[in-house]
């Protein structure tokens, strides 16, 4: 009987091993039609030919390899997050997770937990810790959409991350 056990859980362990290496190869595979199509000047999404369109489309070709934070104005609708994803797919940061919150549709209290995080026992009802958006970003890109709506605390708690670069400390 111990013997069947080991026999399964060593087939398990092979067969999660497999579909692992499987996964990641999918992954390597995705990643690396995502940046074909970032990679030109043309982005996917992203229709014009003005010469707007045409310095935008530069802009994020050149600020893509640097570690600047990057601030995108215009109005709702106009395609910020398309820009965003392109500057992620390709940065260095292509590889980590691209993390996109519009901060007006969660309610302002439940925001900052939501951004930051919480602990175990931080108030009623955190029966369990929780990781907030920046941390699960784990050196990707977080995109922030609506900040300019968020409560005035949470813009300077962000303005600290964003000038610091760390999220404790």
């Amino acid at each position: 009987m111990v013997a069947t056990l080991i026999g399964n859980a060593y087939s398990l362990q092979i067969q999660i091993t497999e579909e692992r290496e499987n996964l990641e190869s999918e992954k390597r595979a995705l990643l690396f039609e995502l940046r074909k199509i970032f990679e030109n000047r043309k982005i996917e999404g992203i229709v014009g030919k003005s010469s707007k369109i045409l310095q935008a489309l530069d802009v994020v070709h050149r600020v893509a390899p640097t570690n600047a934070t990057v601030l995108l104005i215009g109005e709702s609708g106009v395609g910020k997050e398309l820009f965003a994803k392109a500057i992620h797919f390709l940065s260095p940061r292509a590889d980590k997770p691209f993390i996109a919150i519009n901060c007006v549709a969660i309610p302002s209290d439940l925001l900052e937990a939501e951004l930051f995080g919480y602990e175990k026992g931080a108030f009623t009802g955190a029966y369990t810790s929780k990781k907030g958006k920046f941390e699960l970003a784990k050196g990707g890109t977080i995109f922030l959409d609506e900040i300019g709506d968020m409560p005035l605390n949470l813009q300077v708690k962000l303005l600290r991350i964003l000038q610091e670069k760390k999220l404790k400390g």
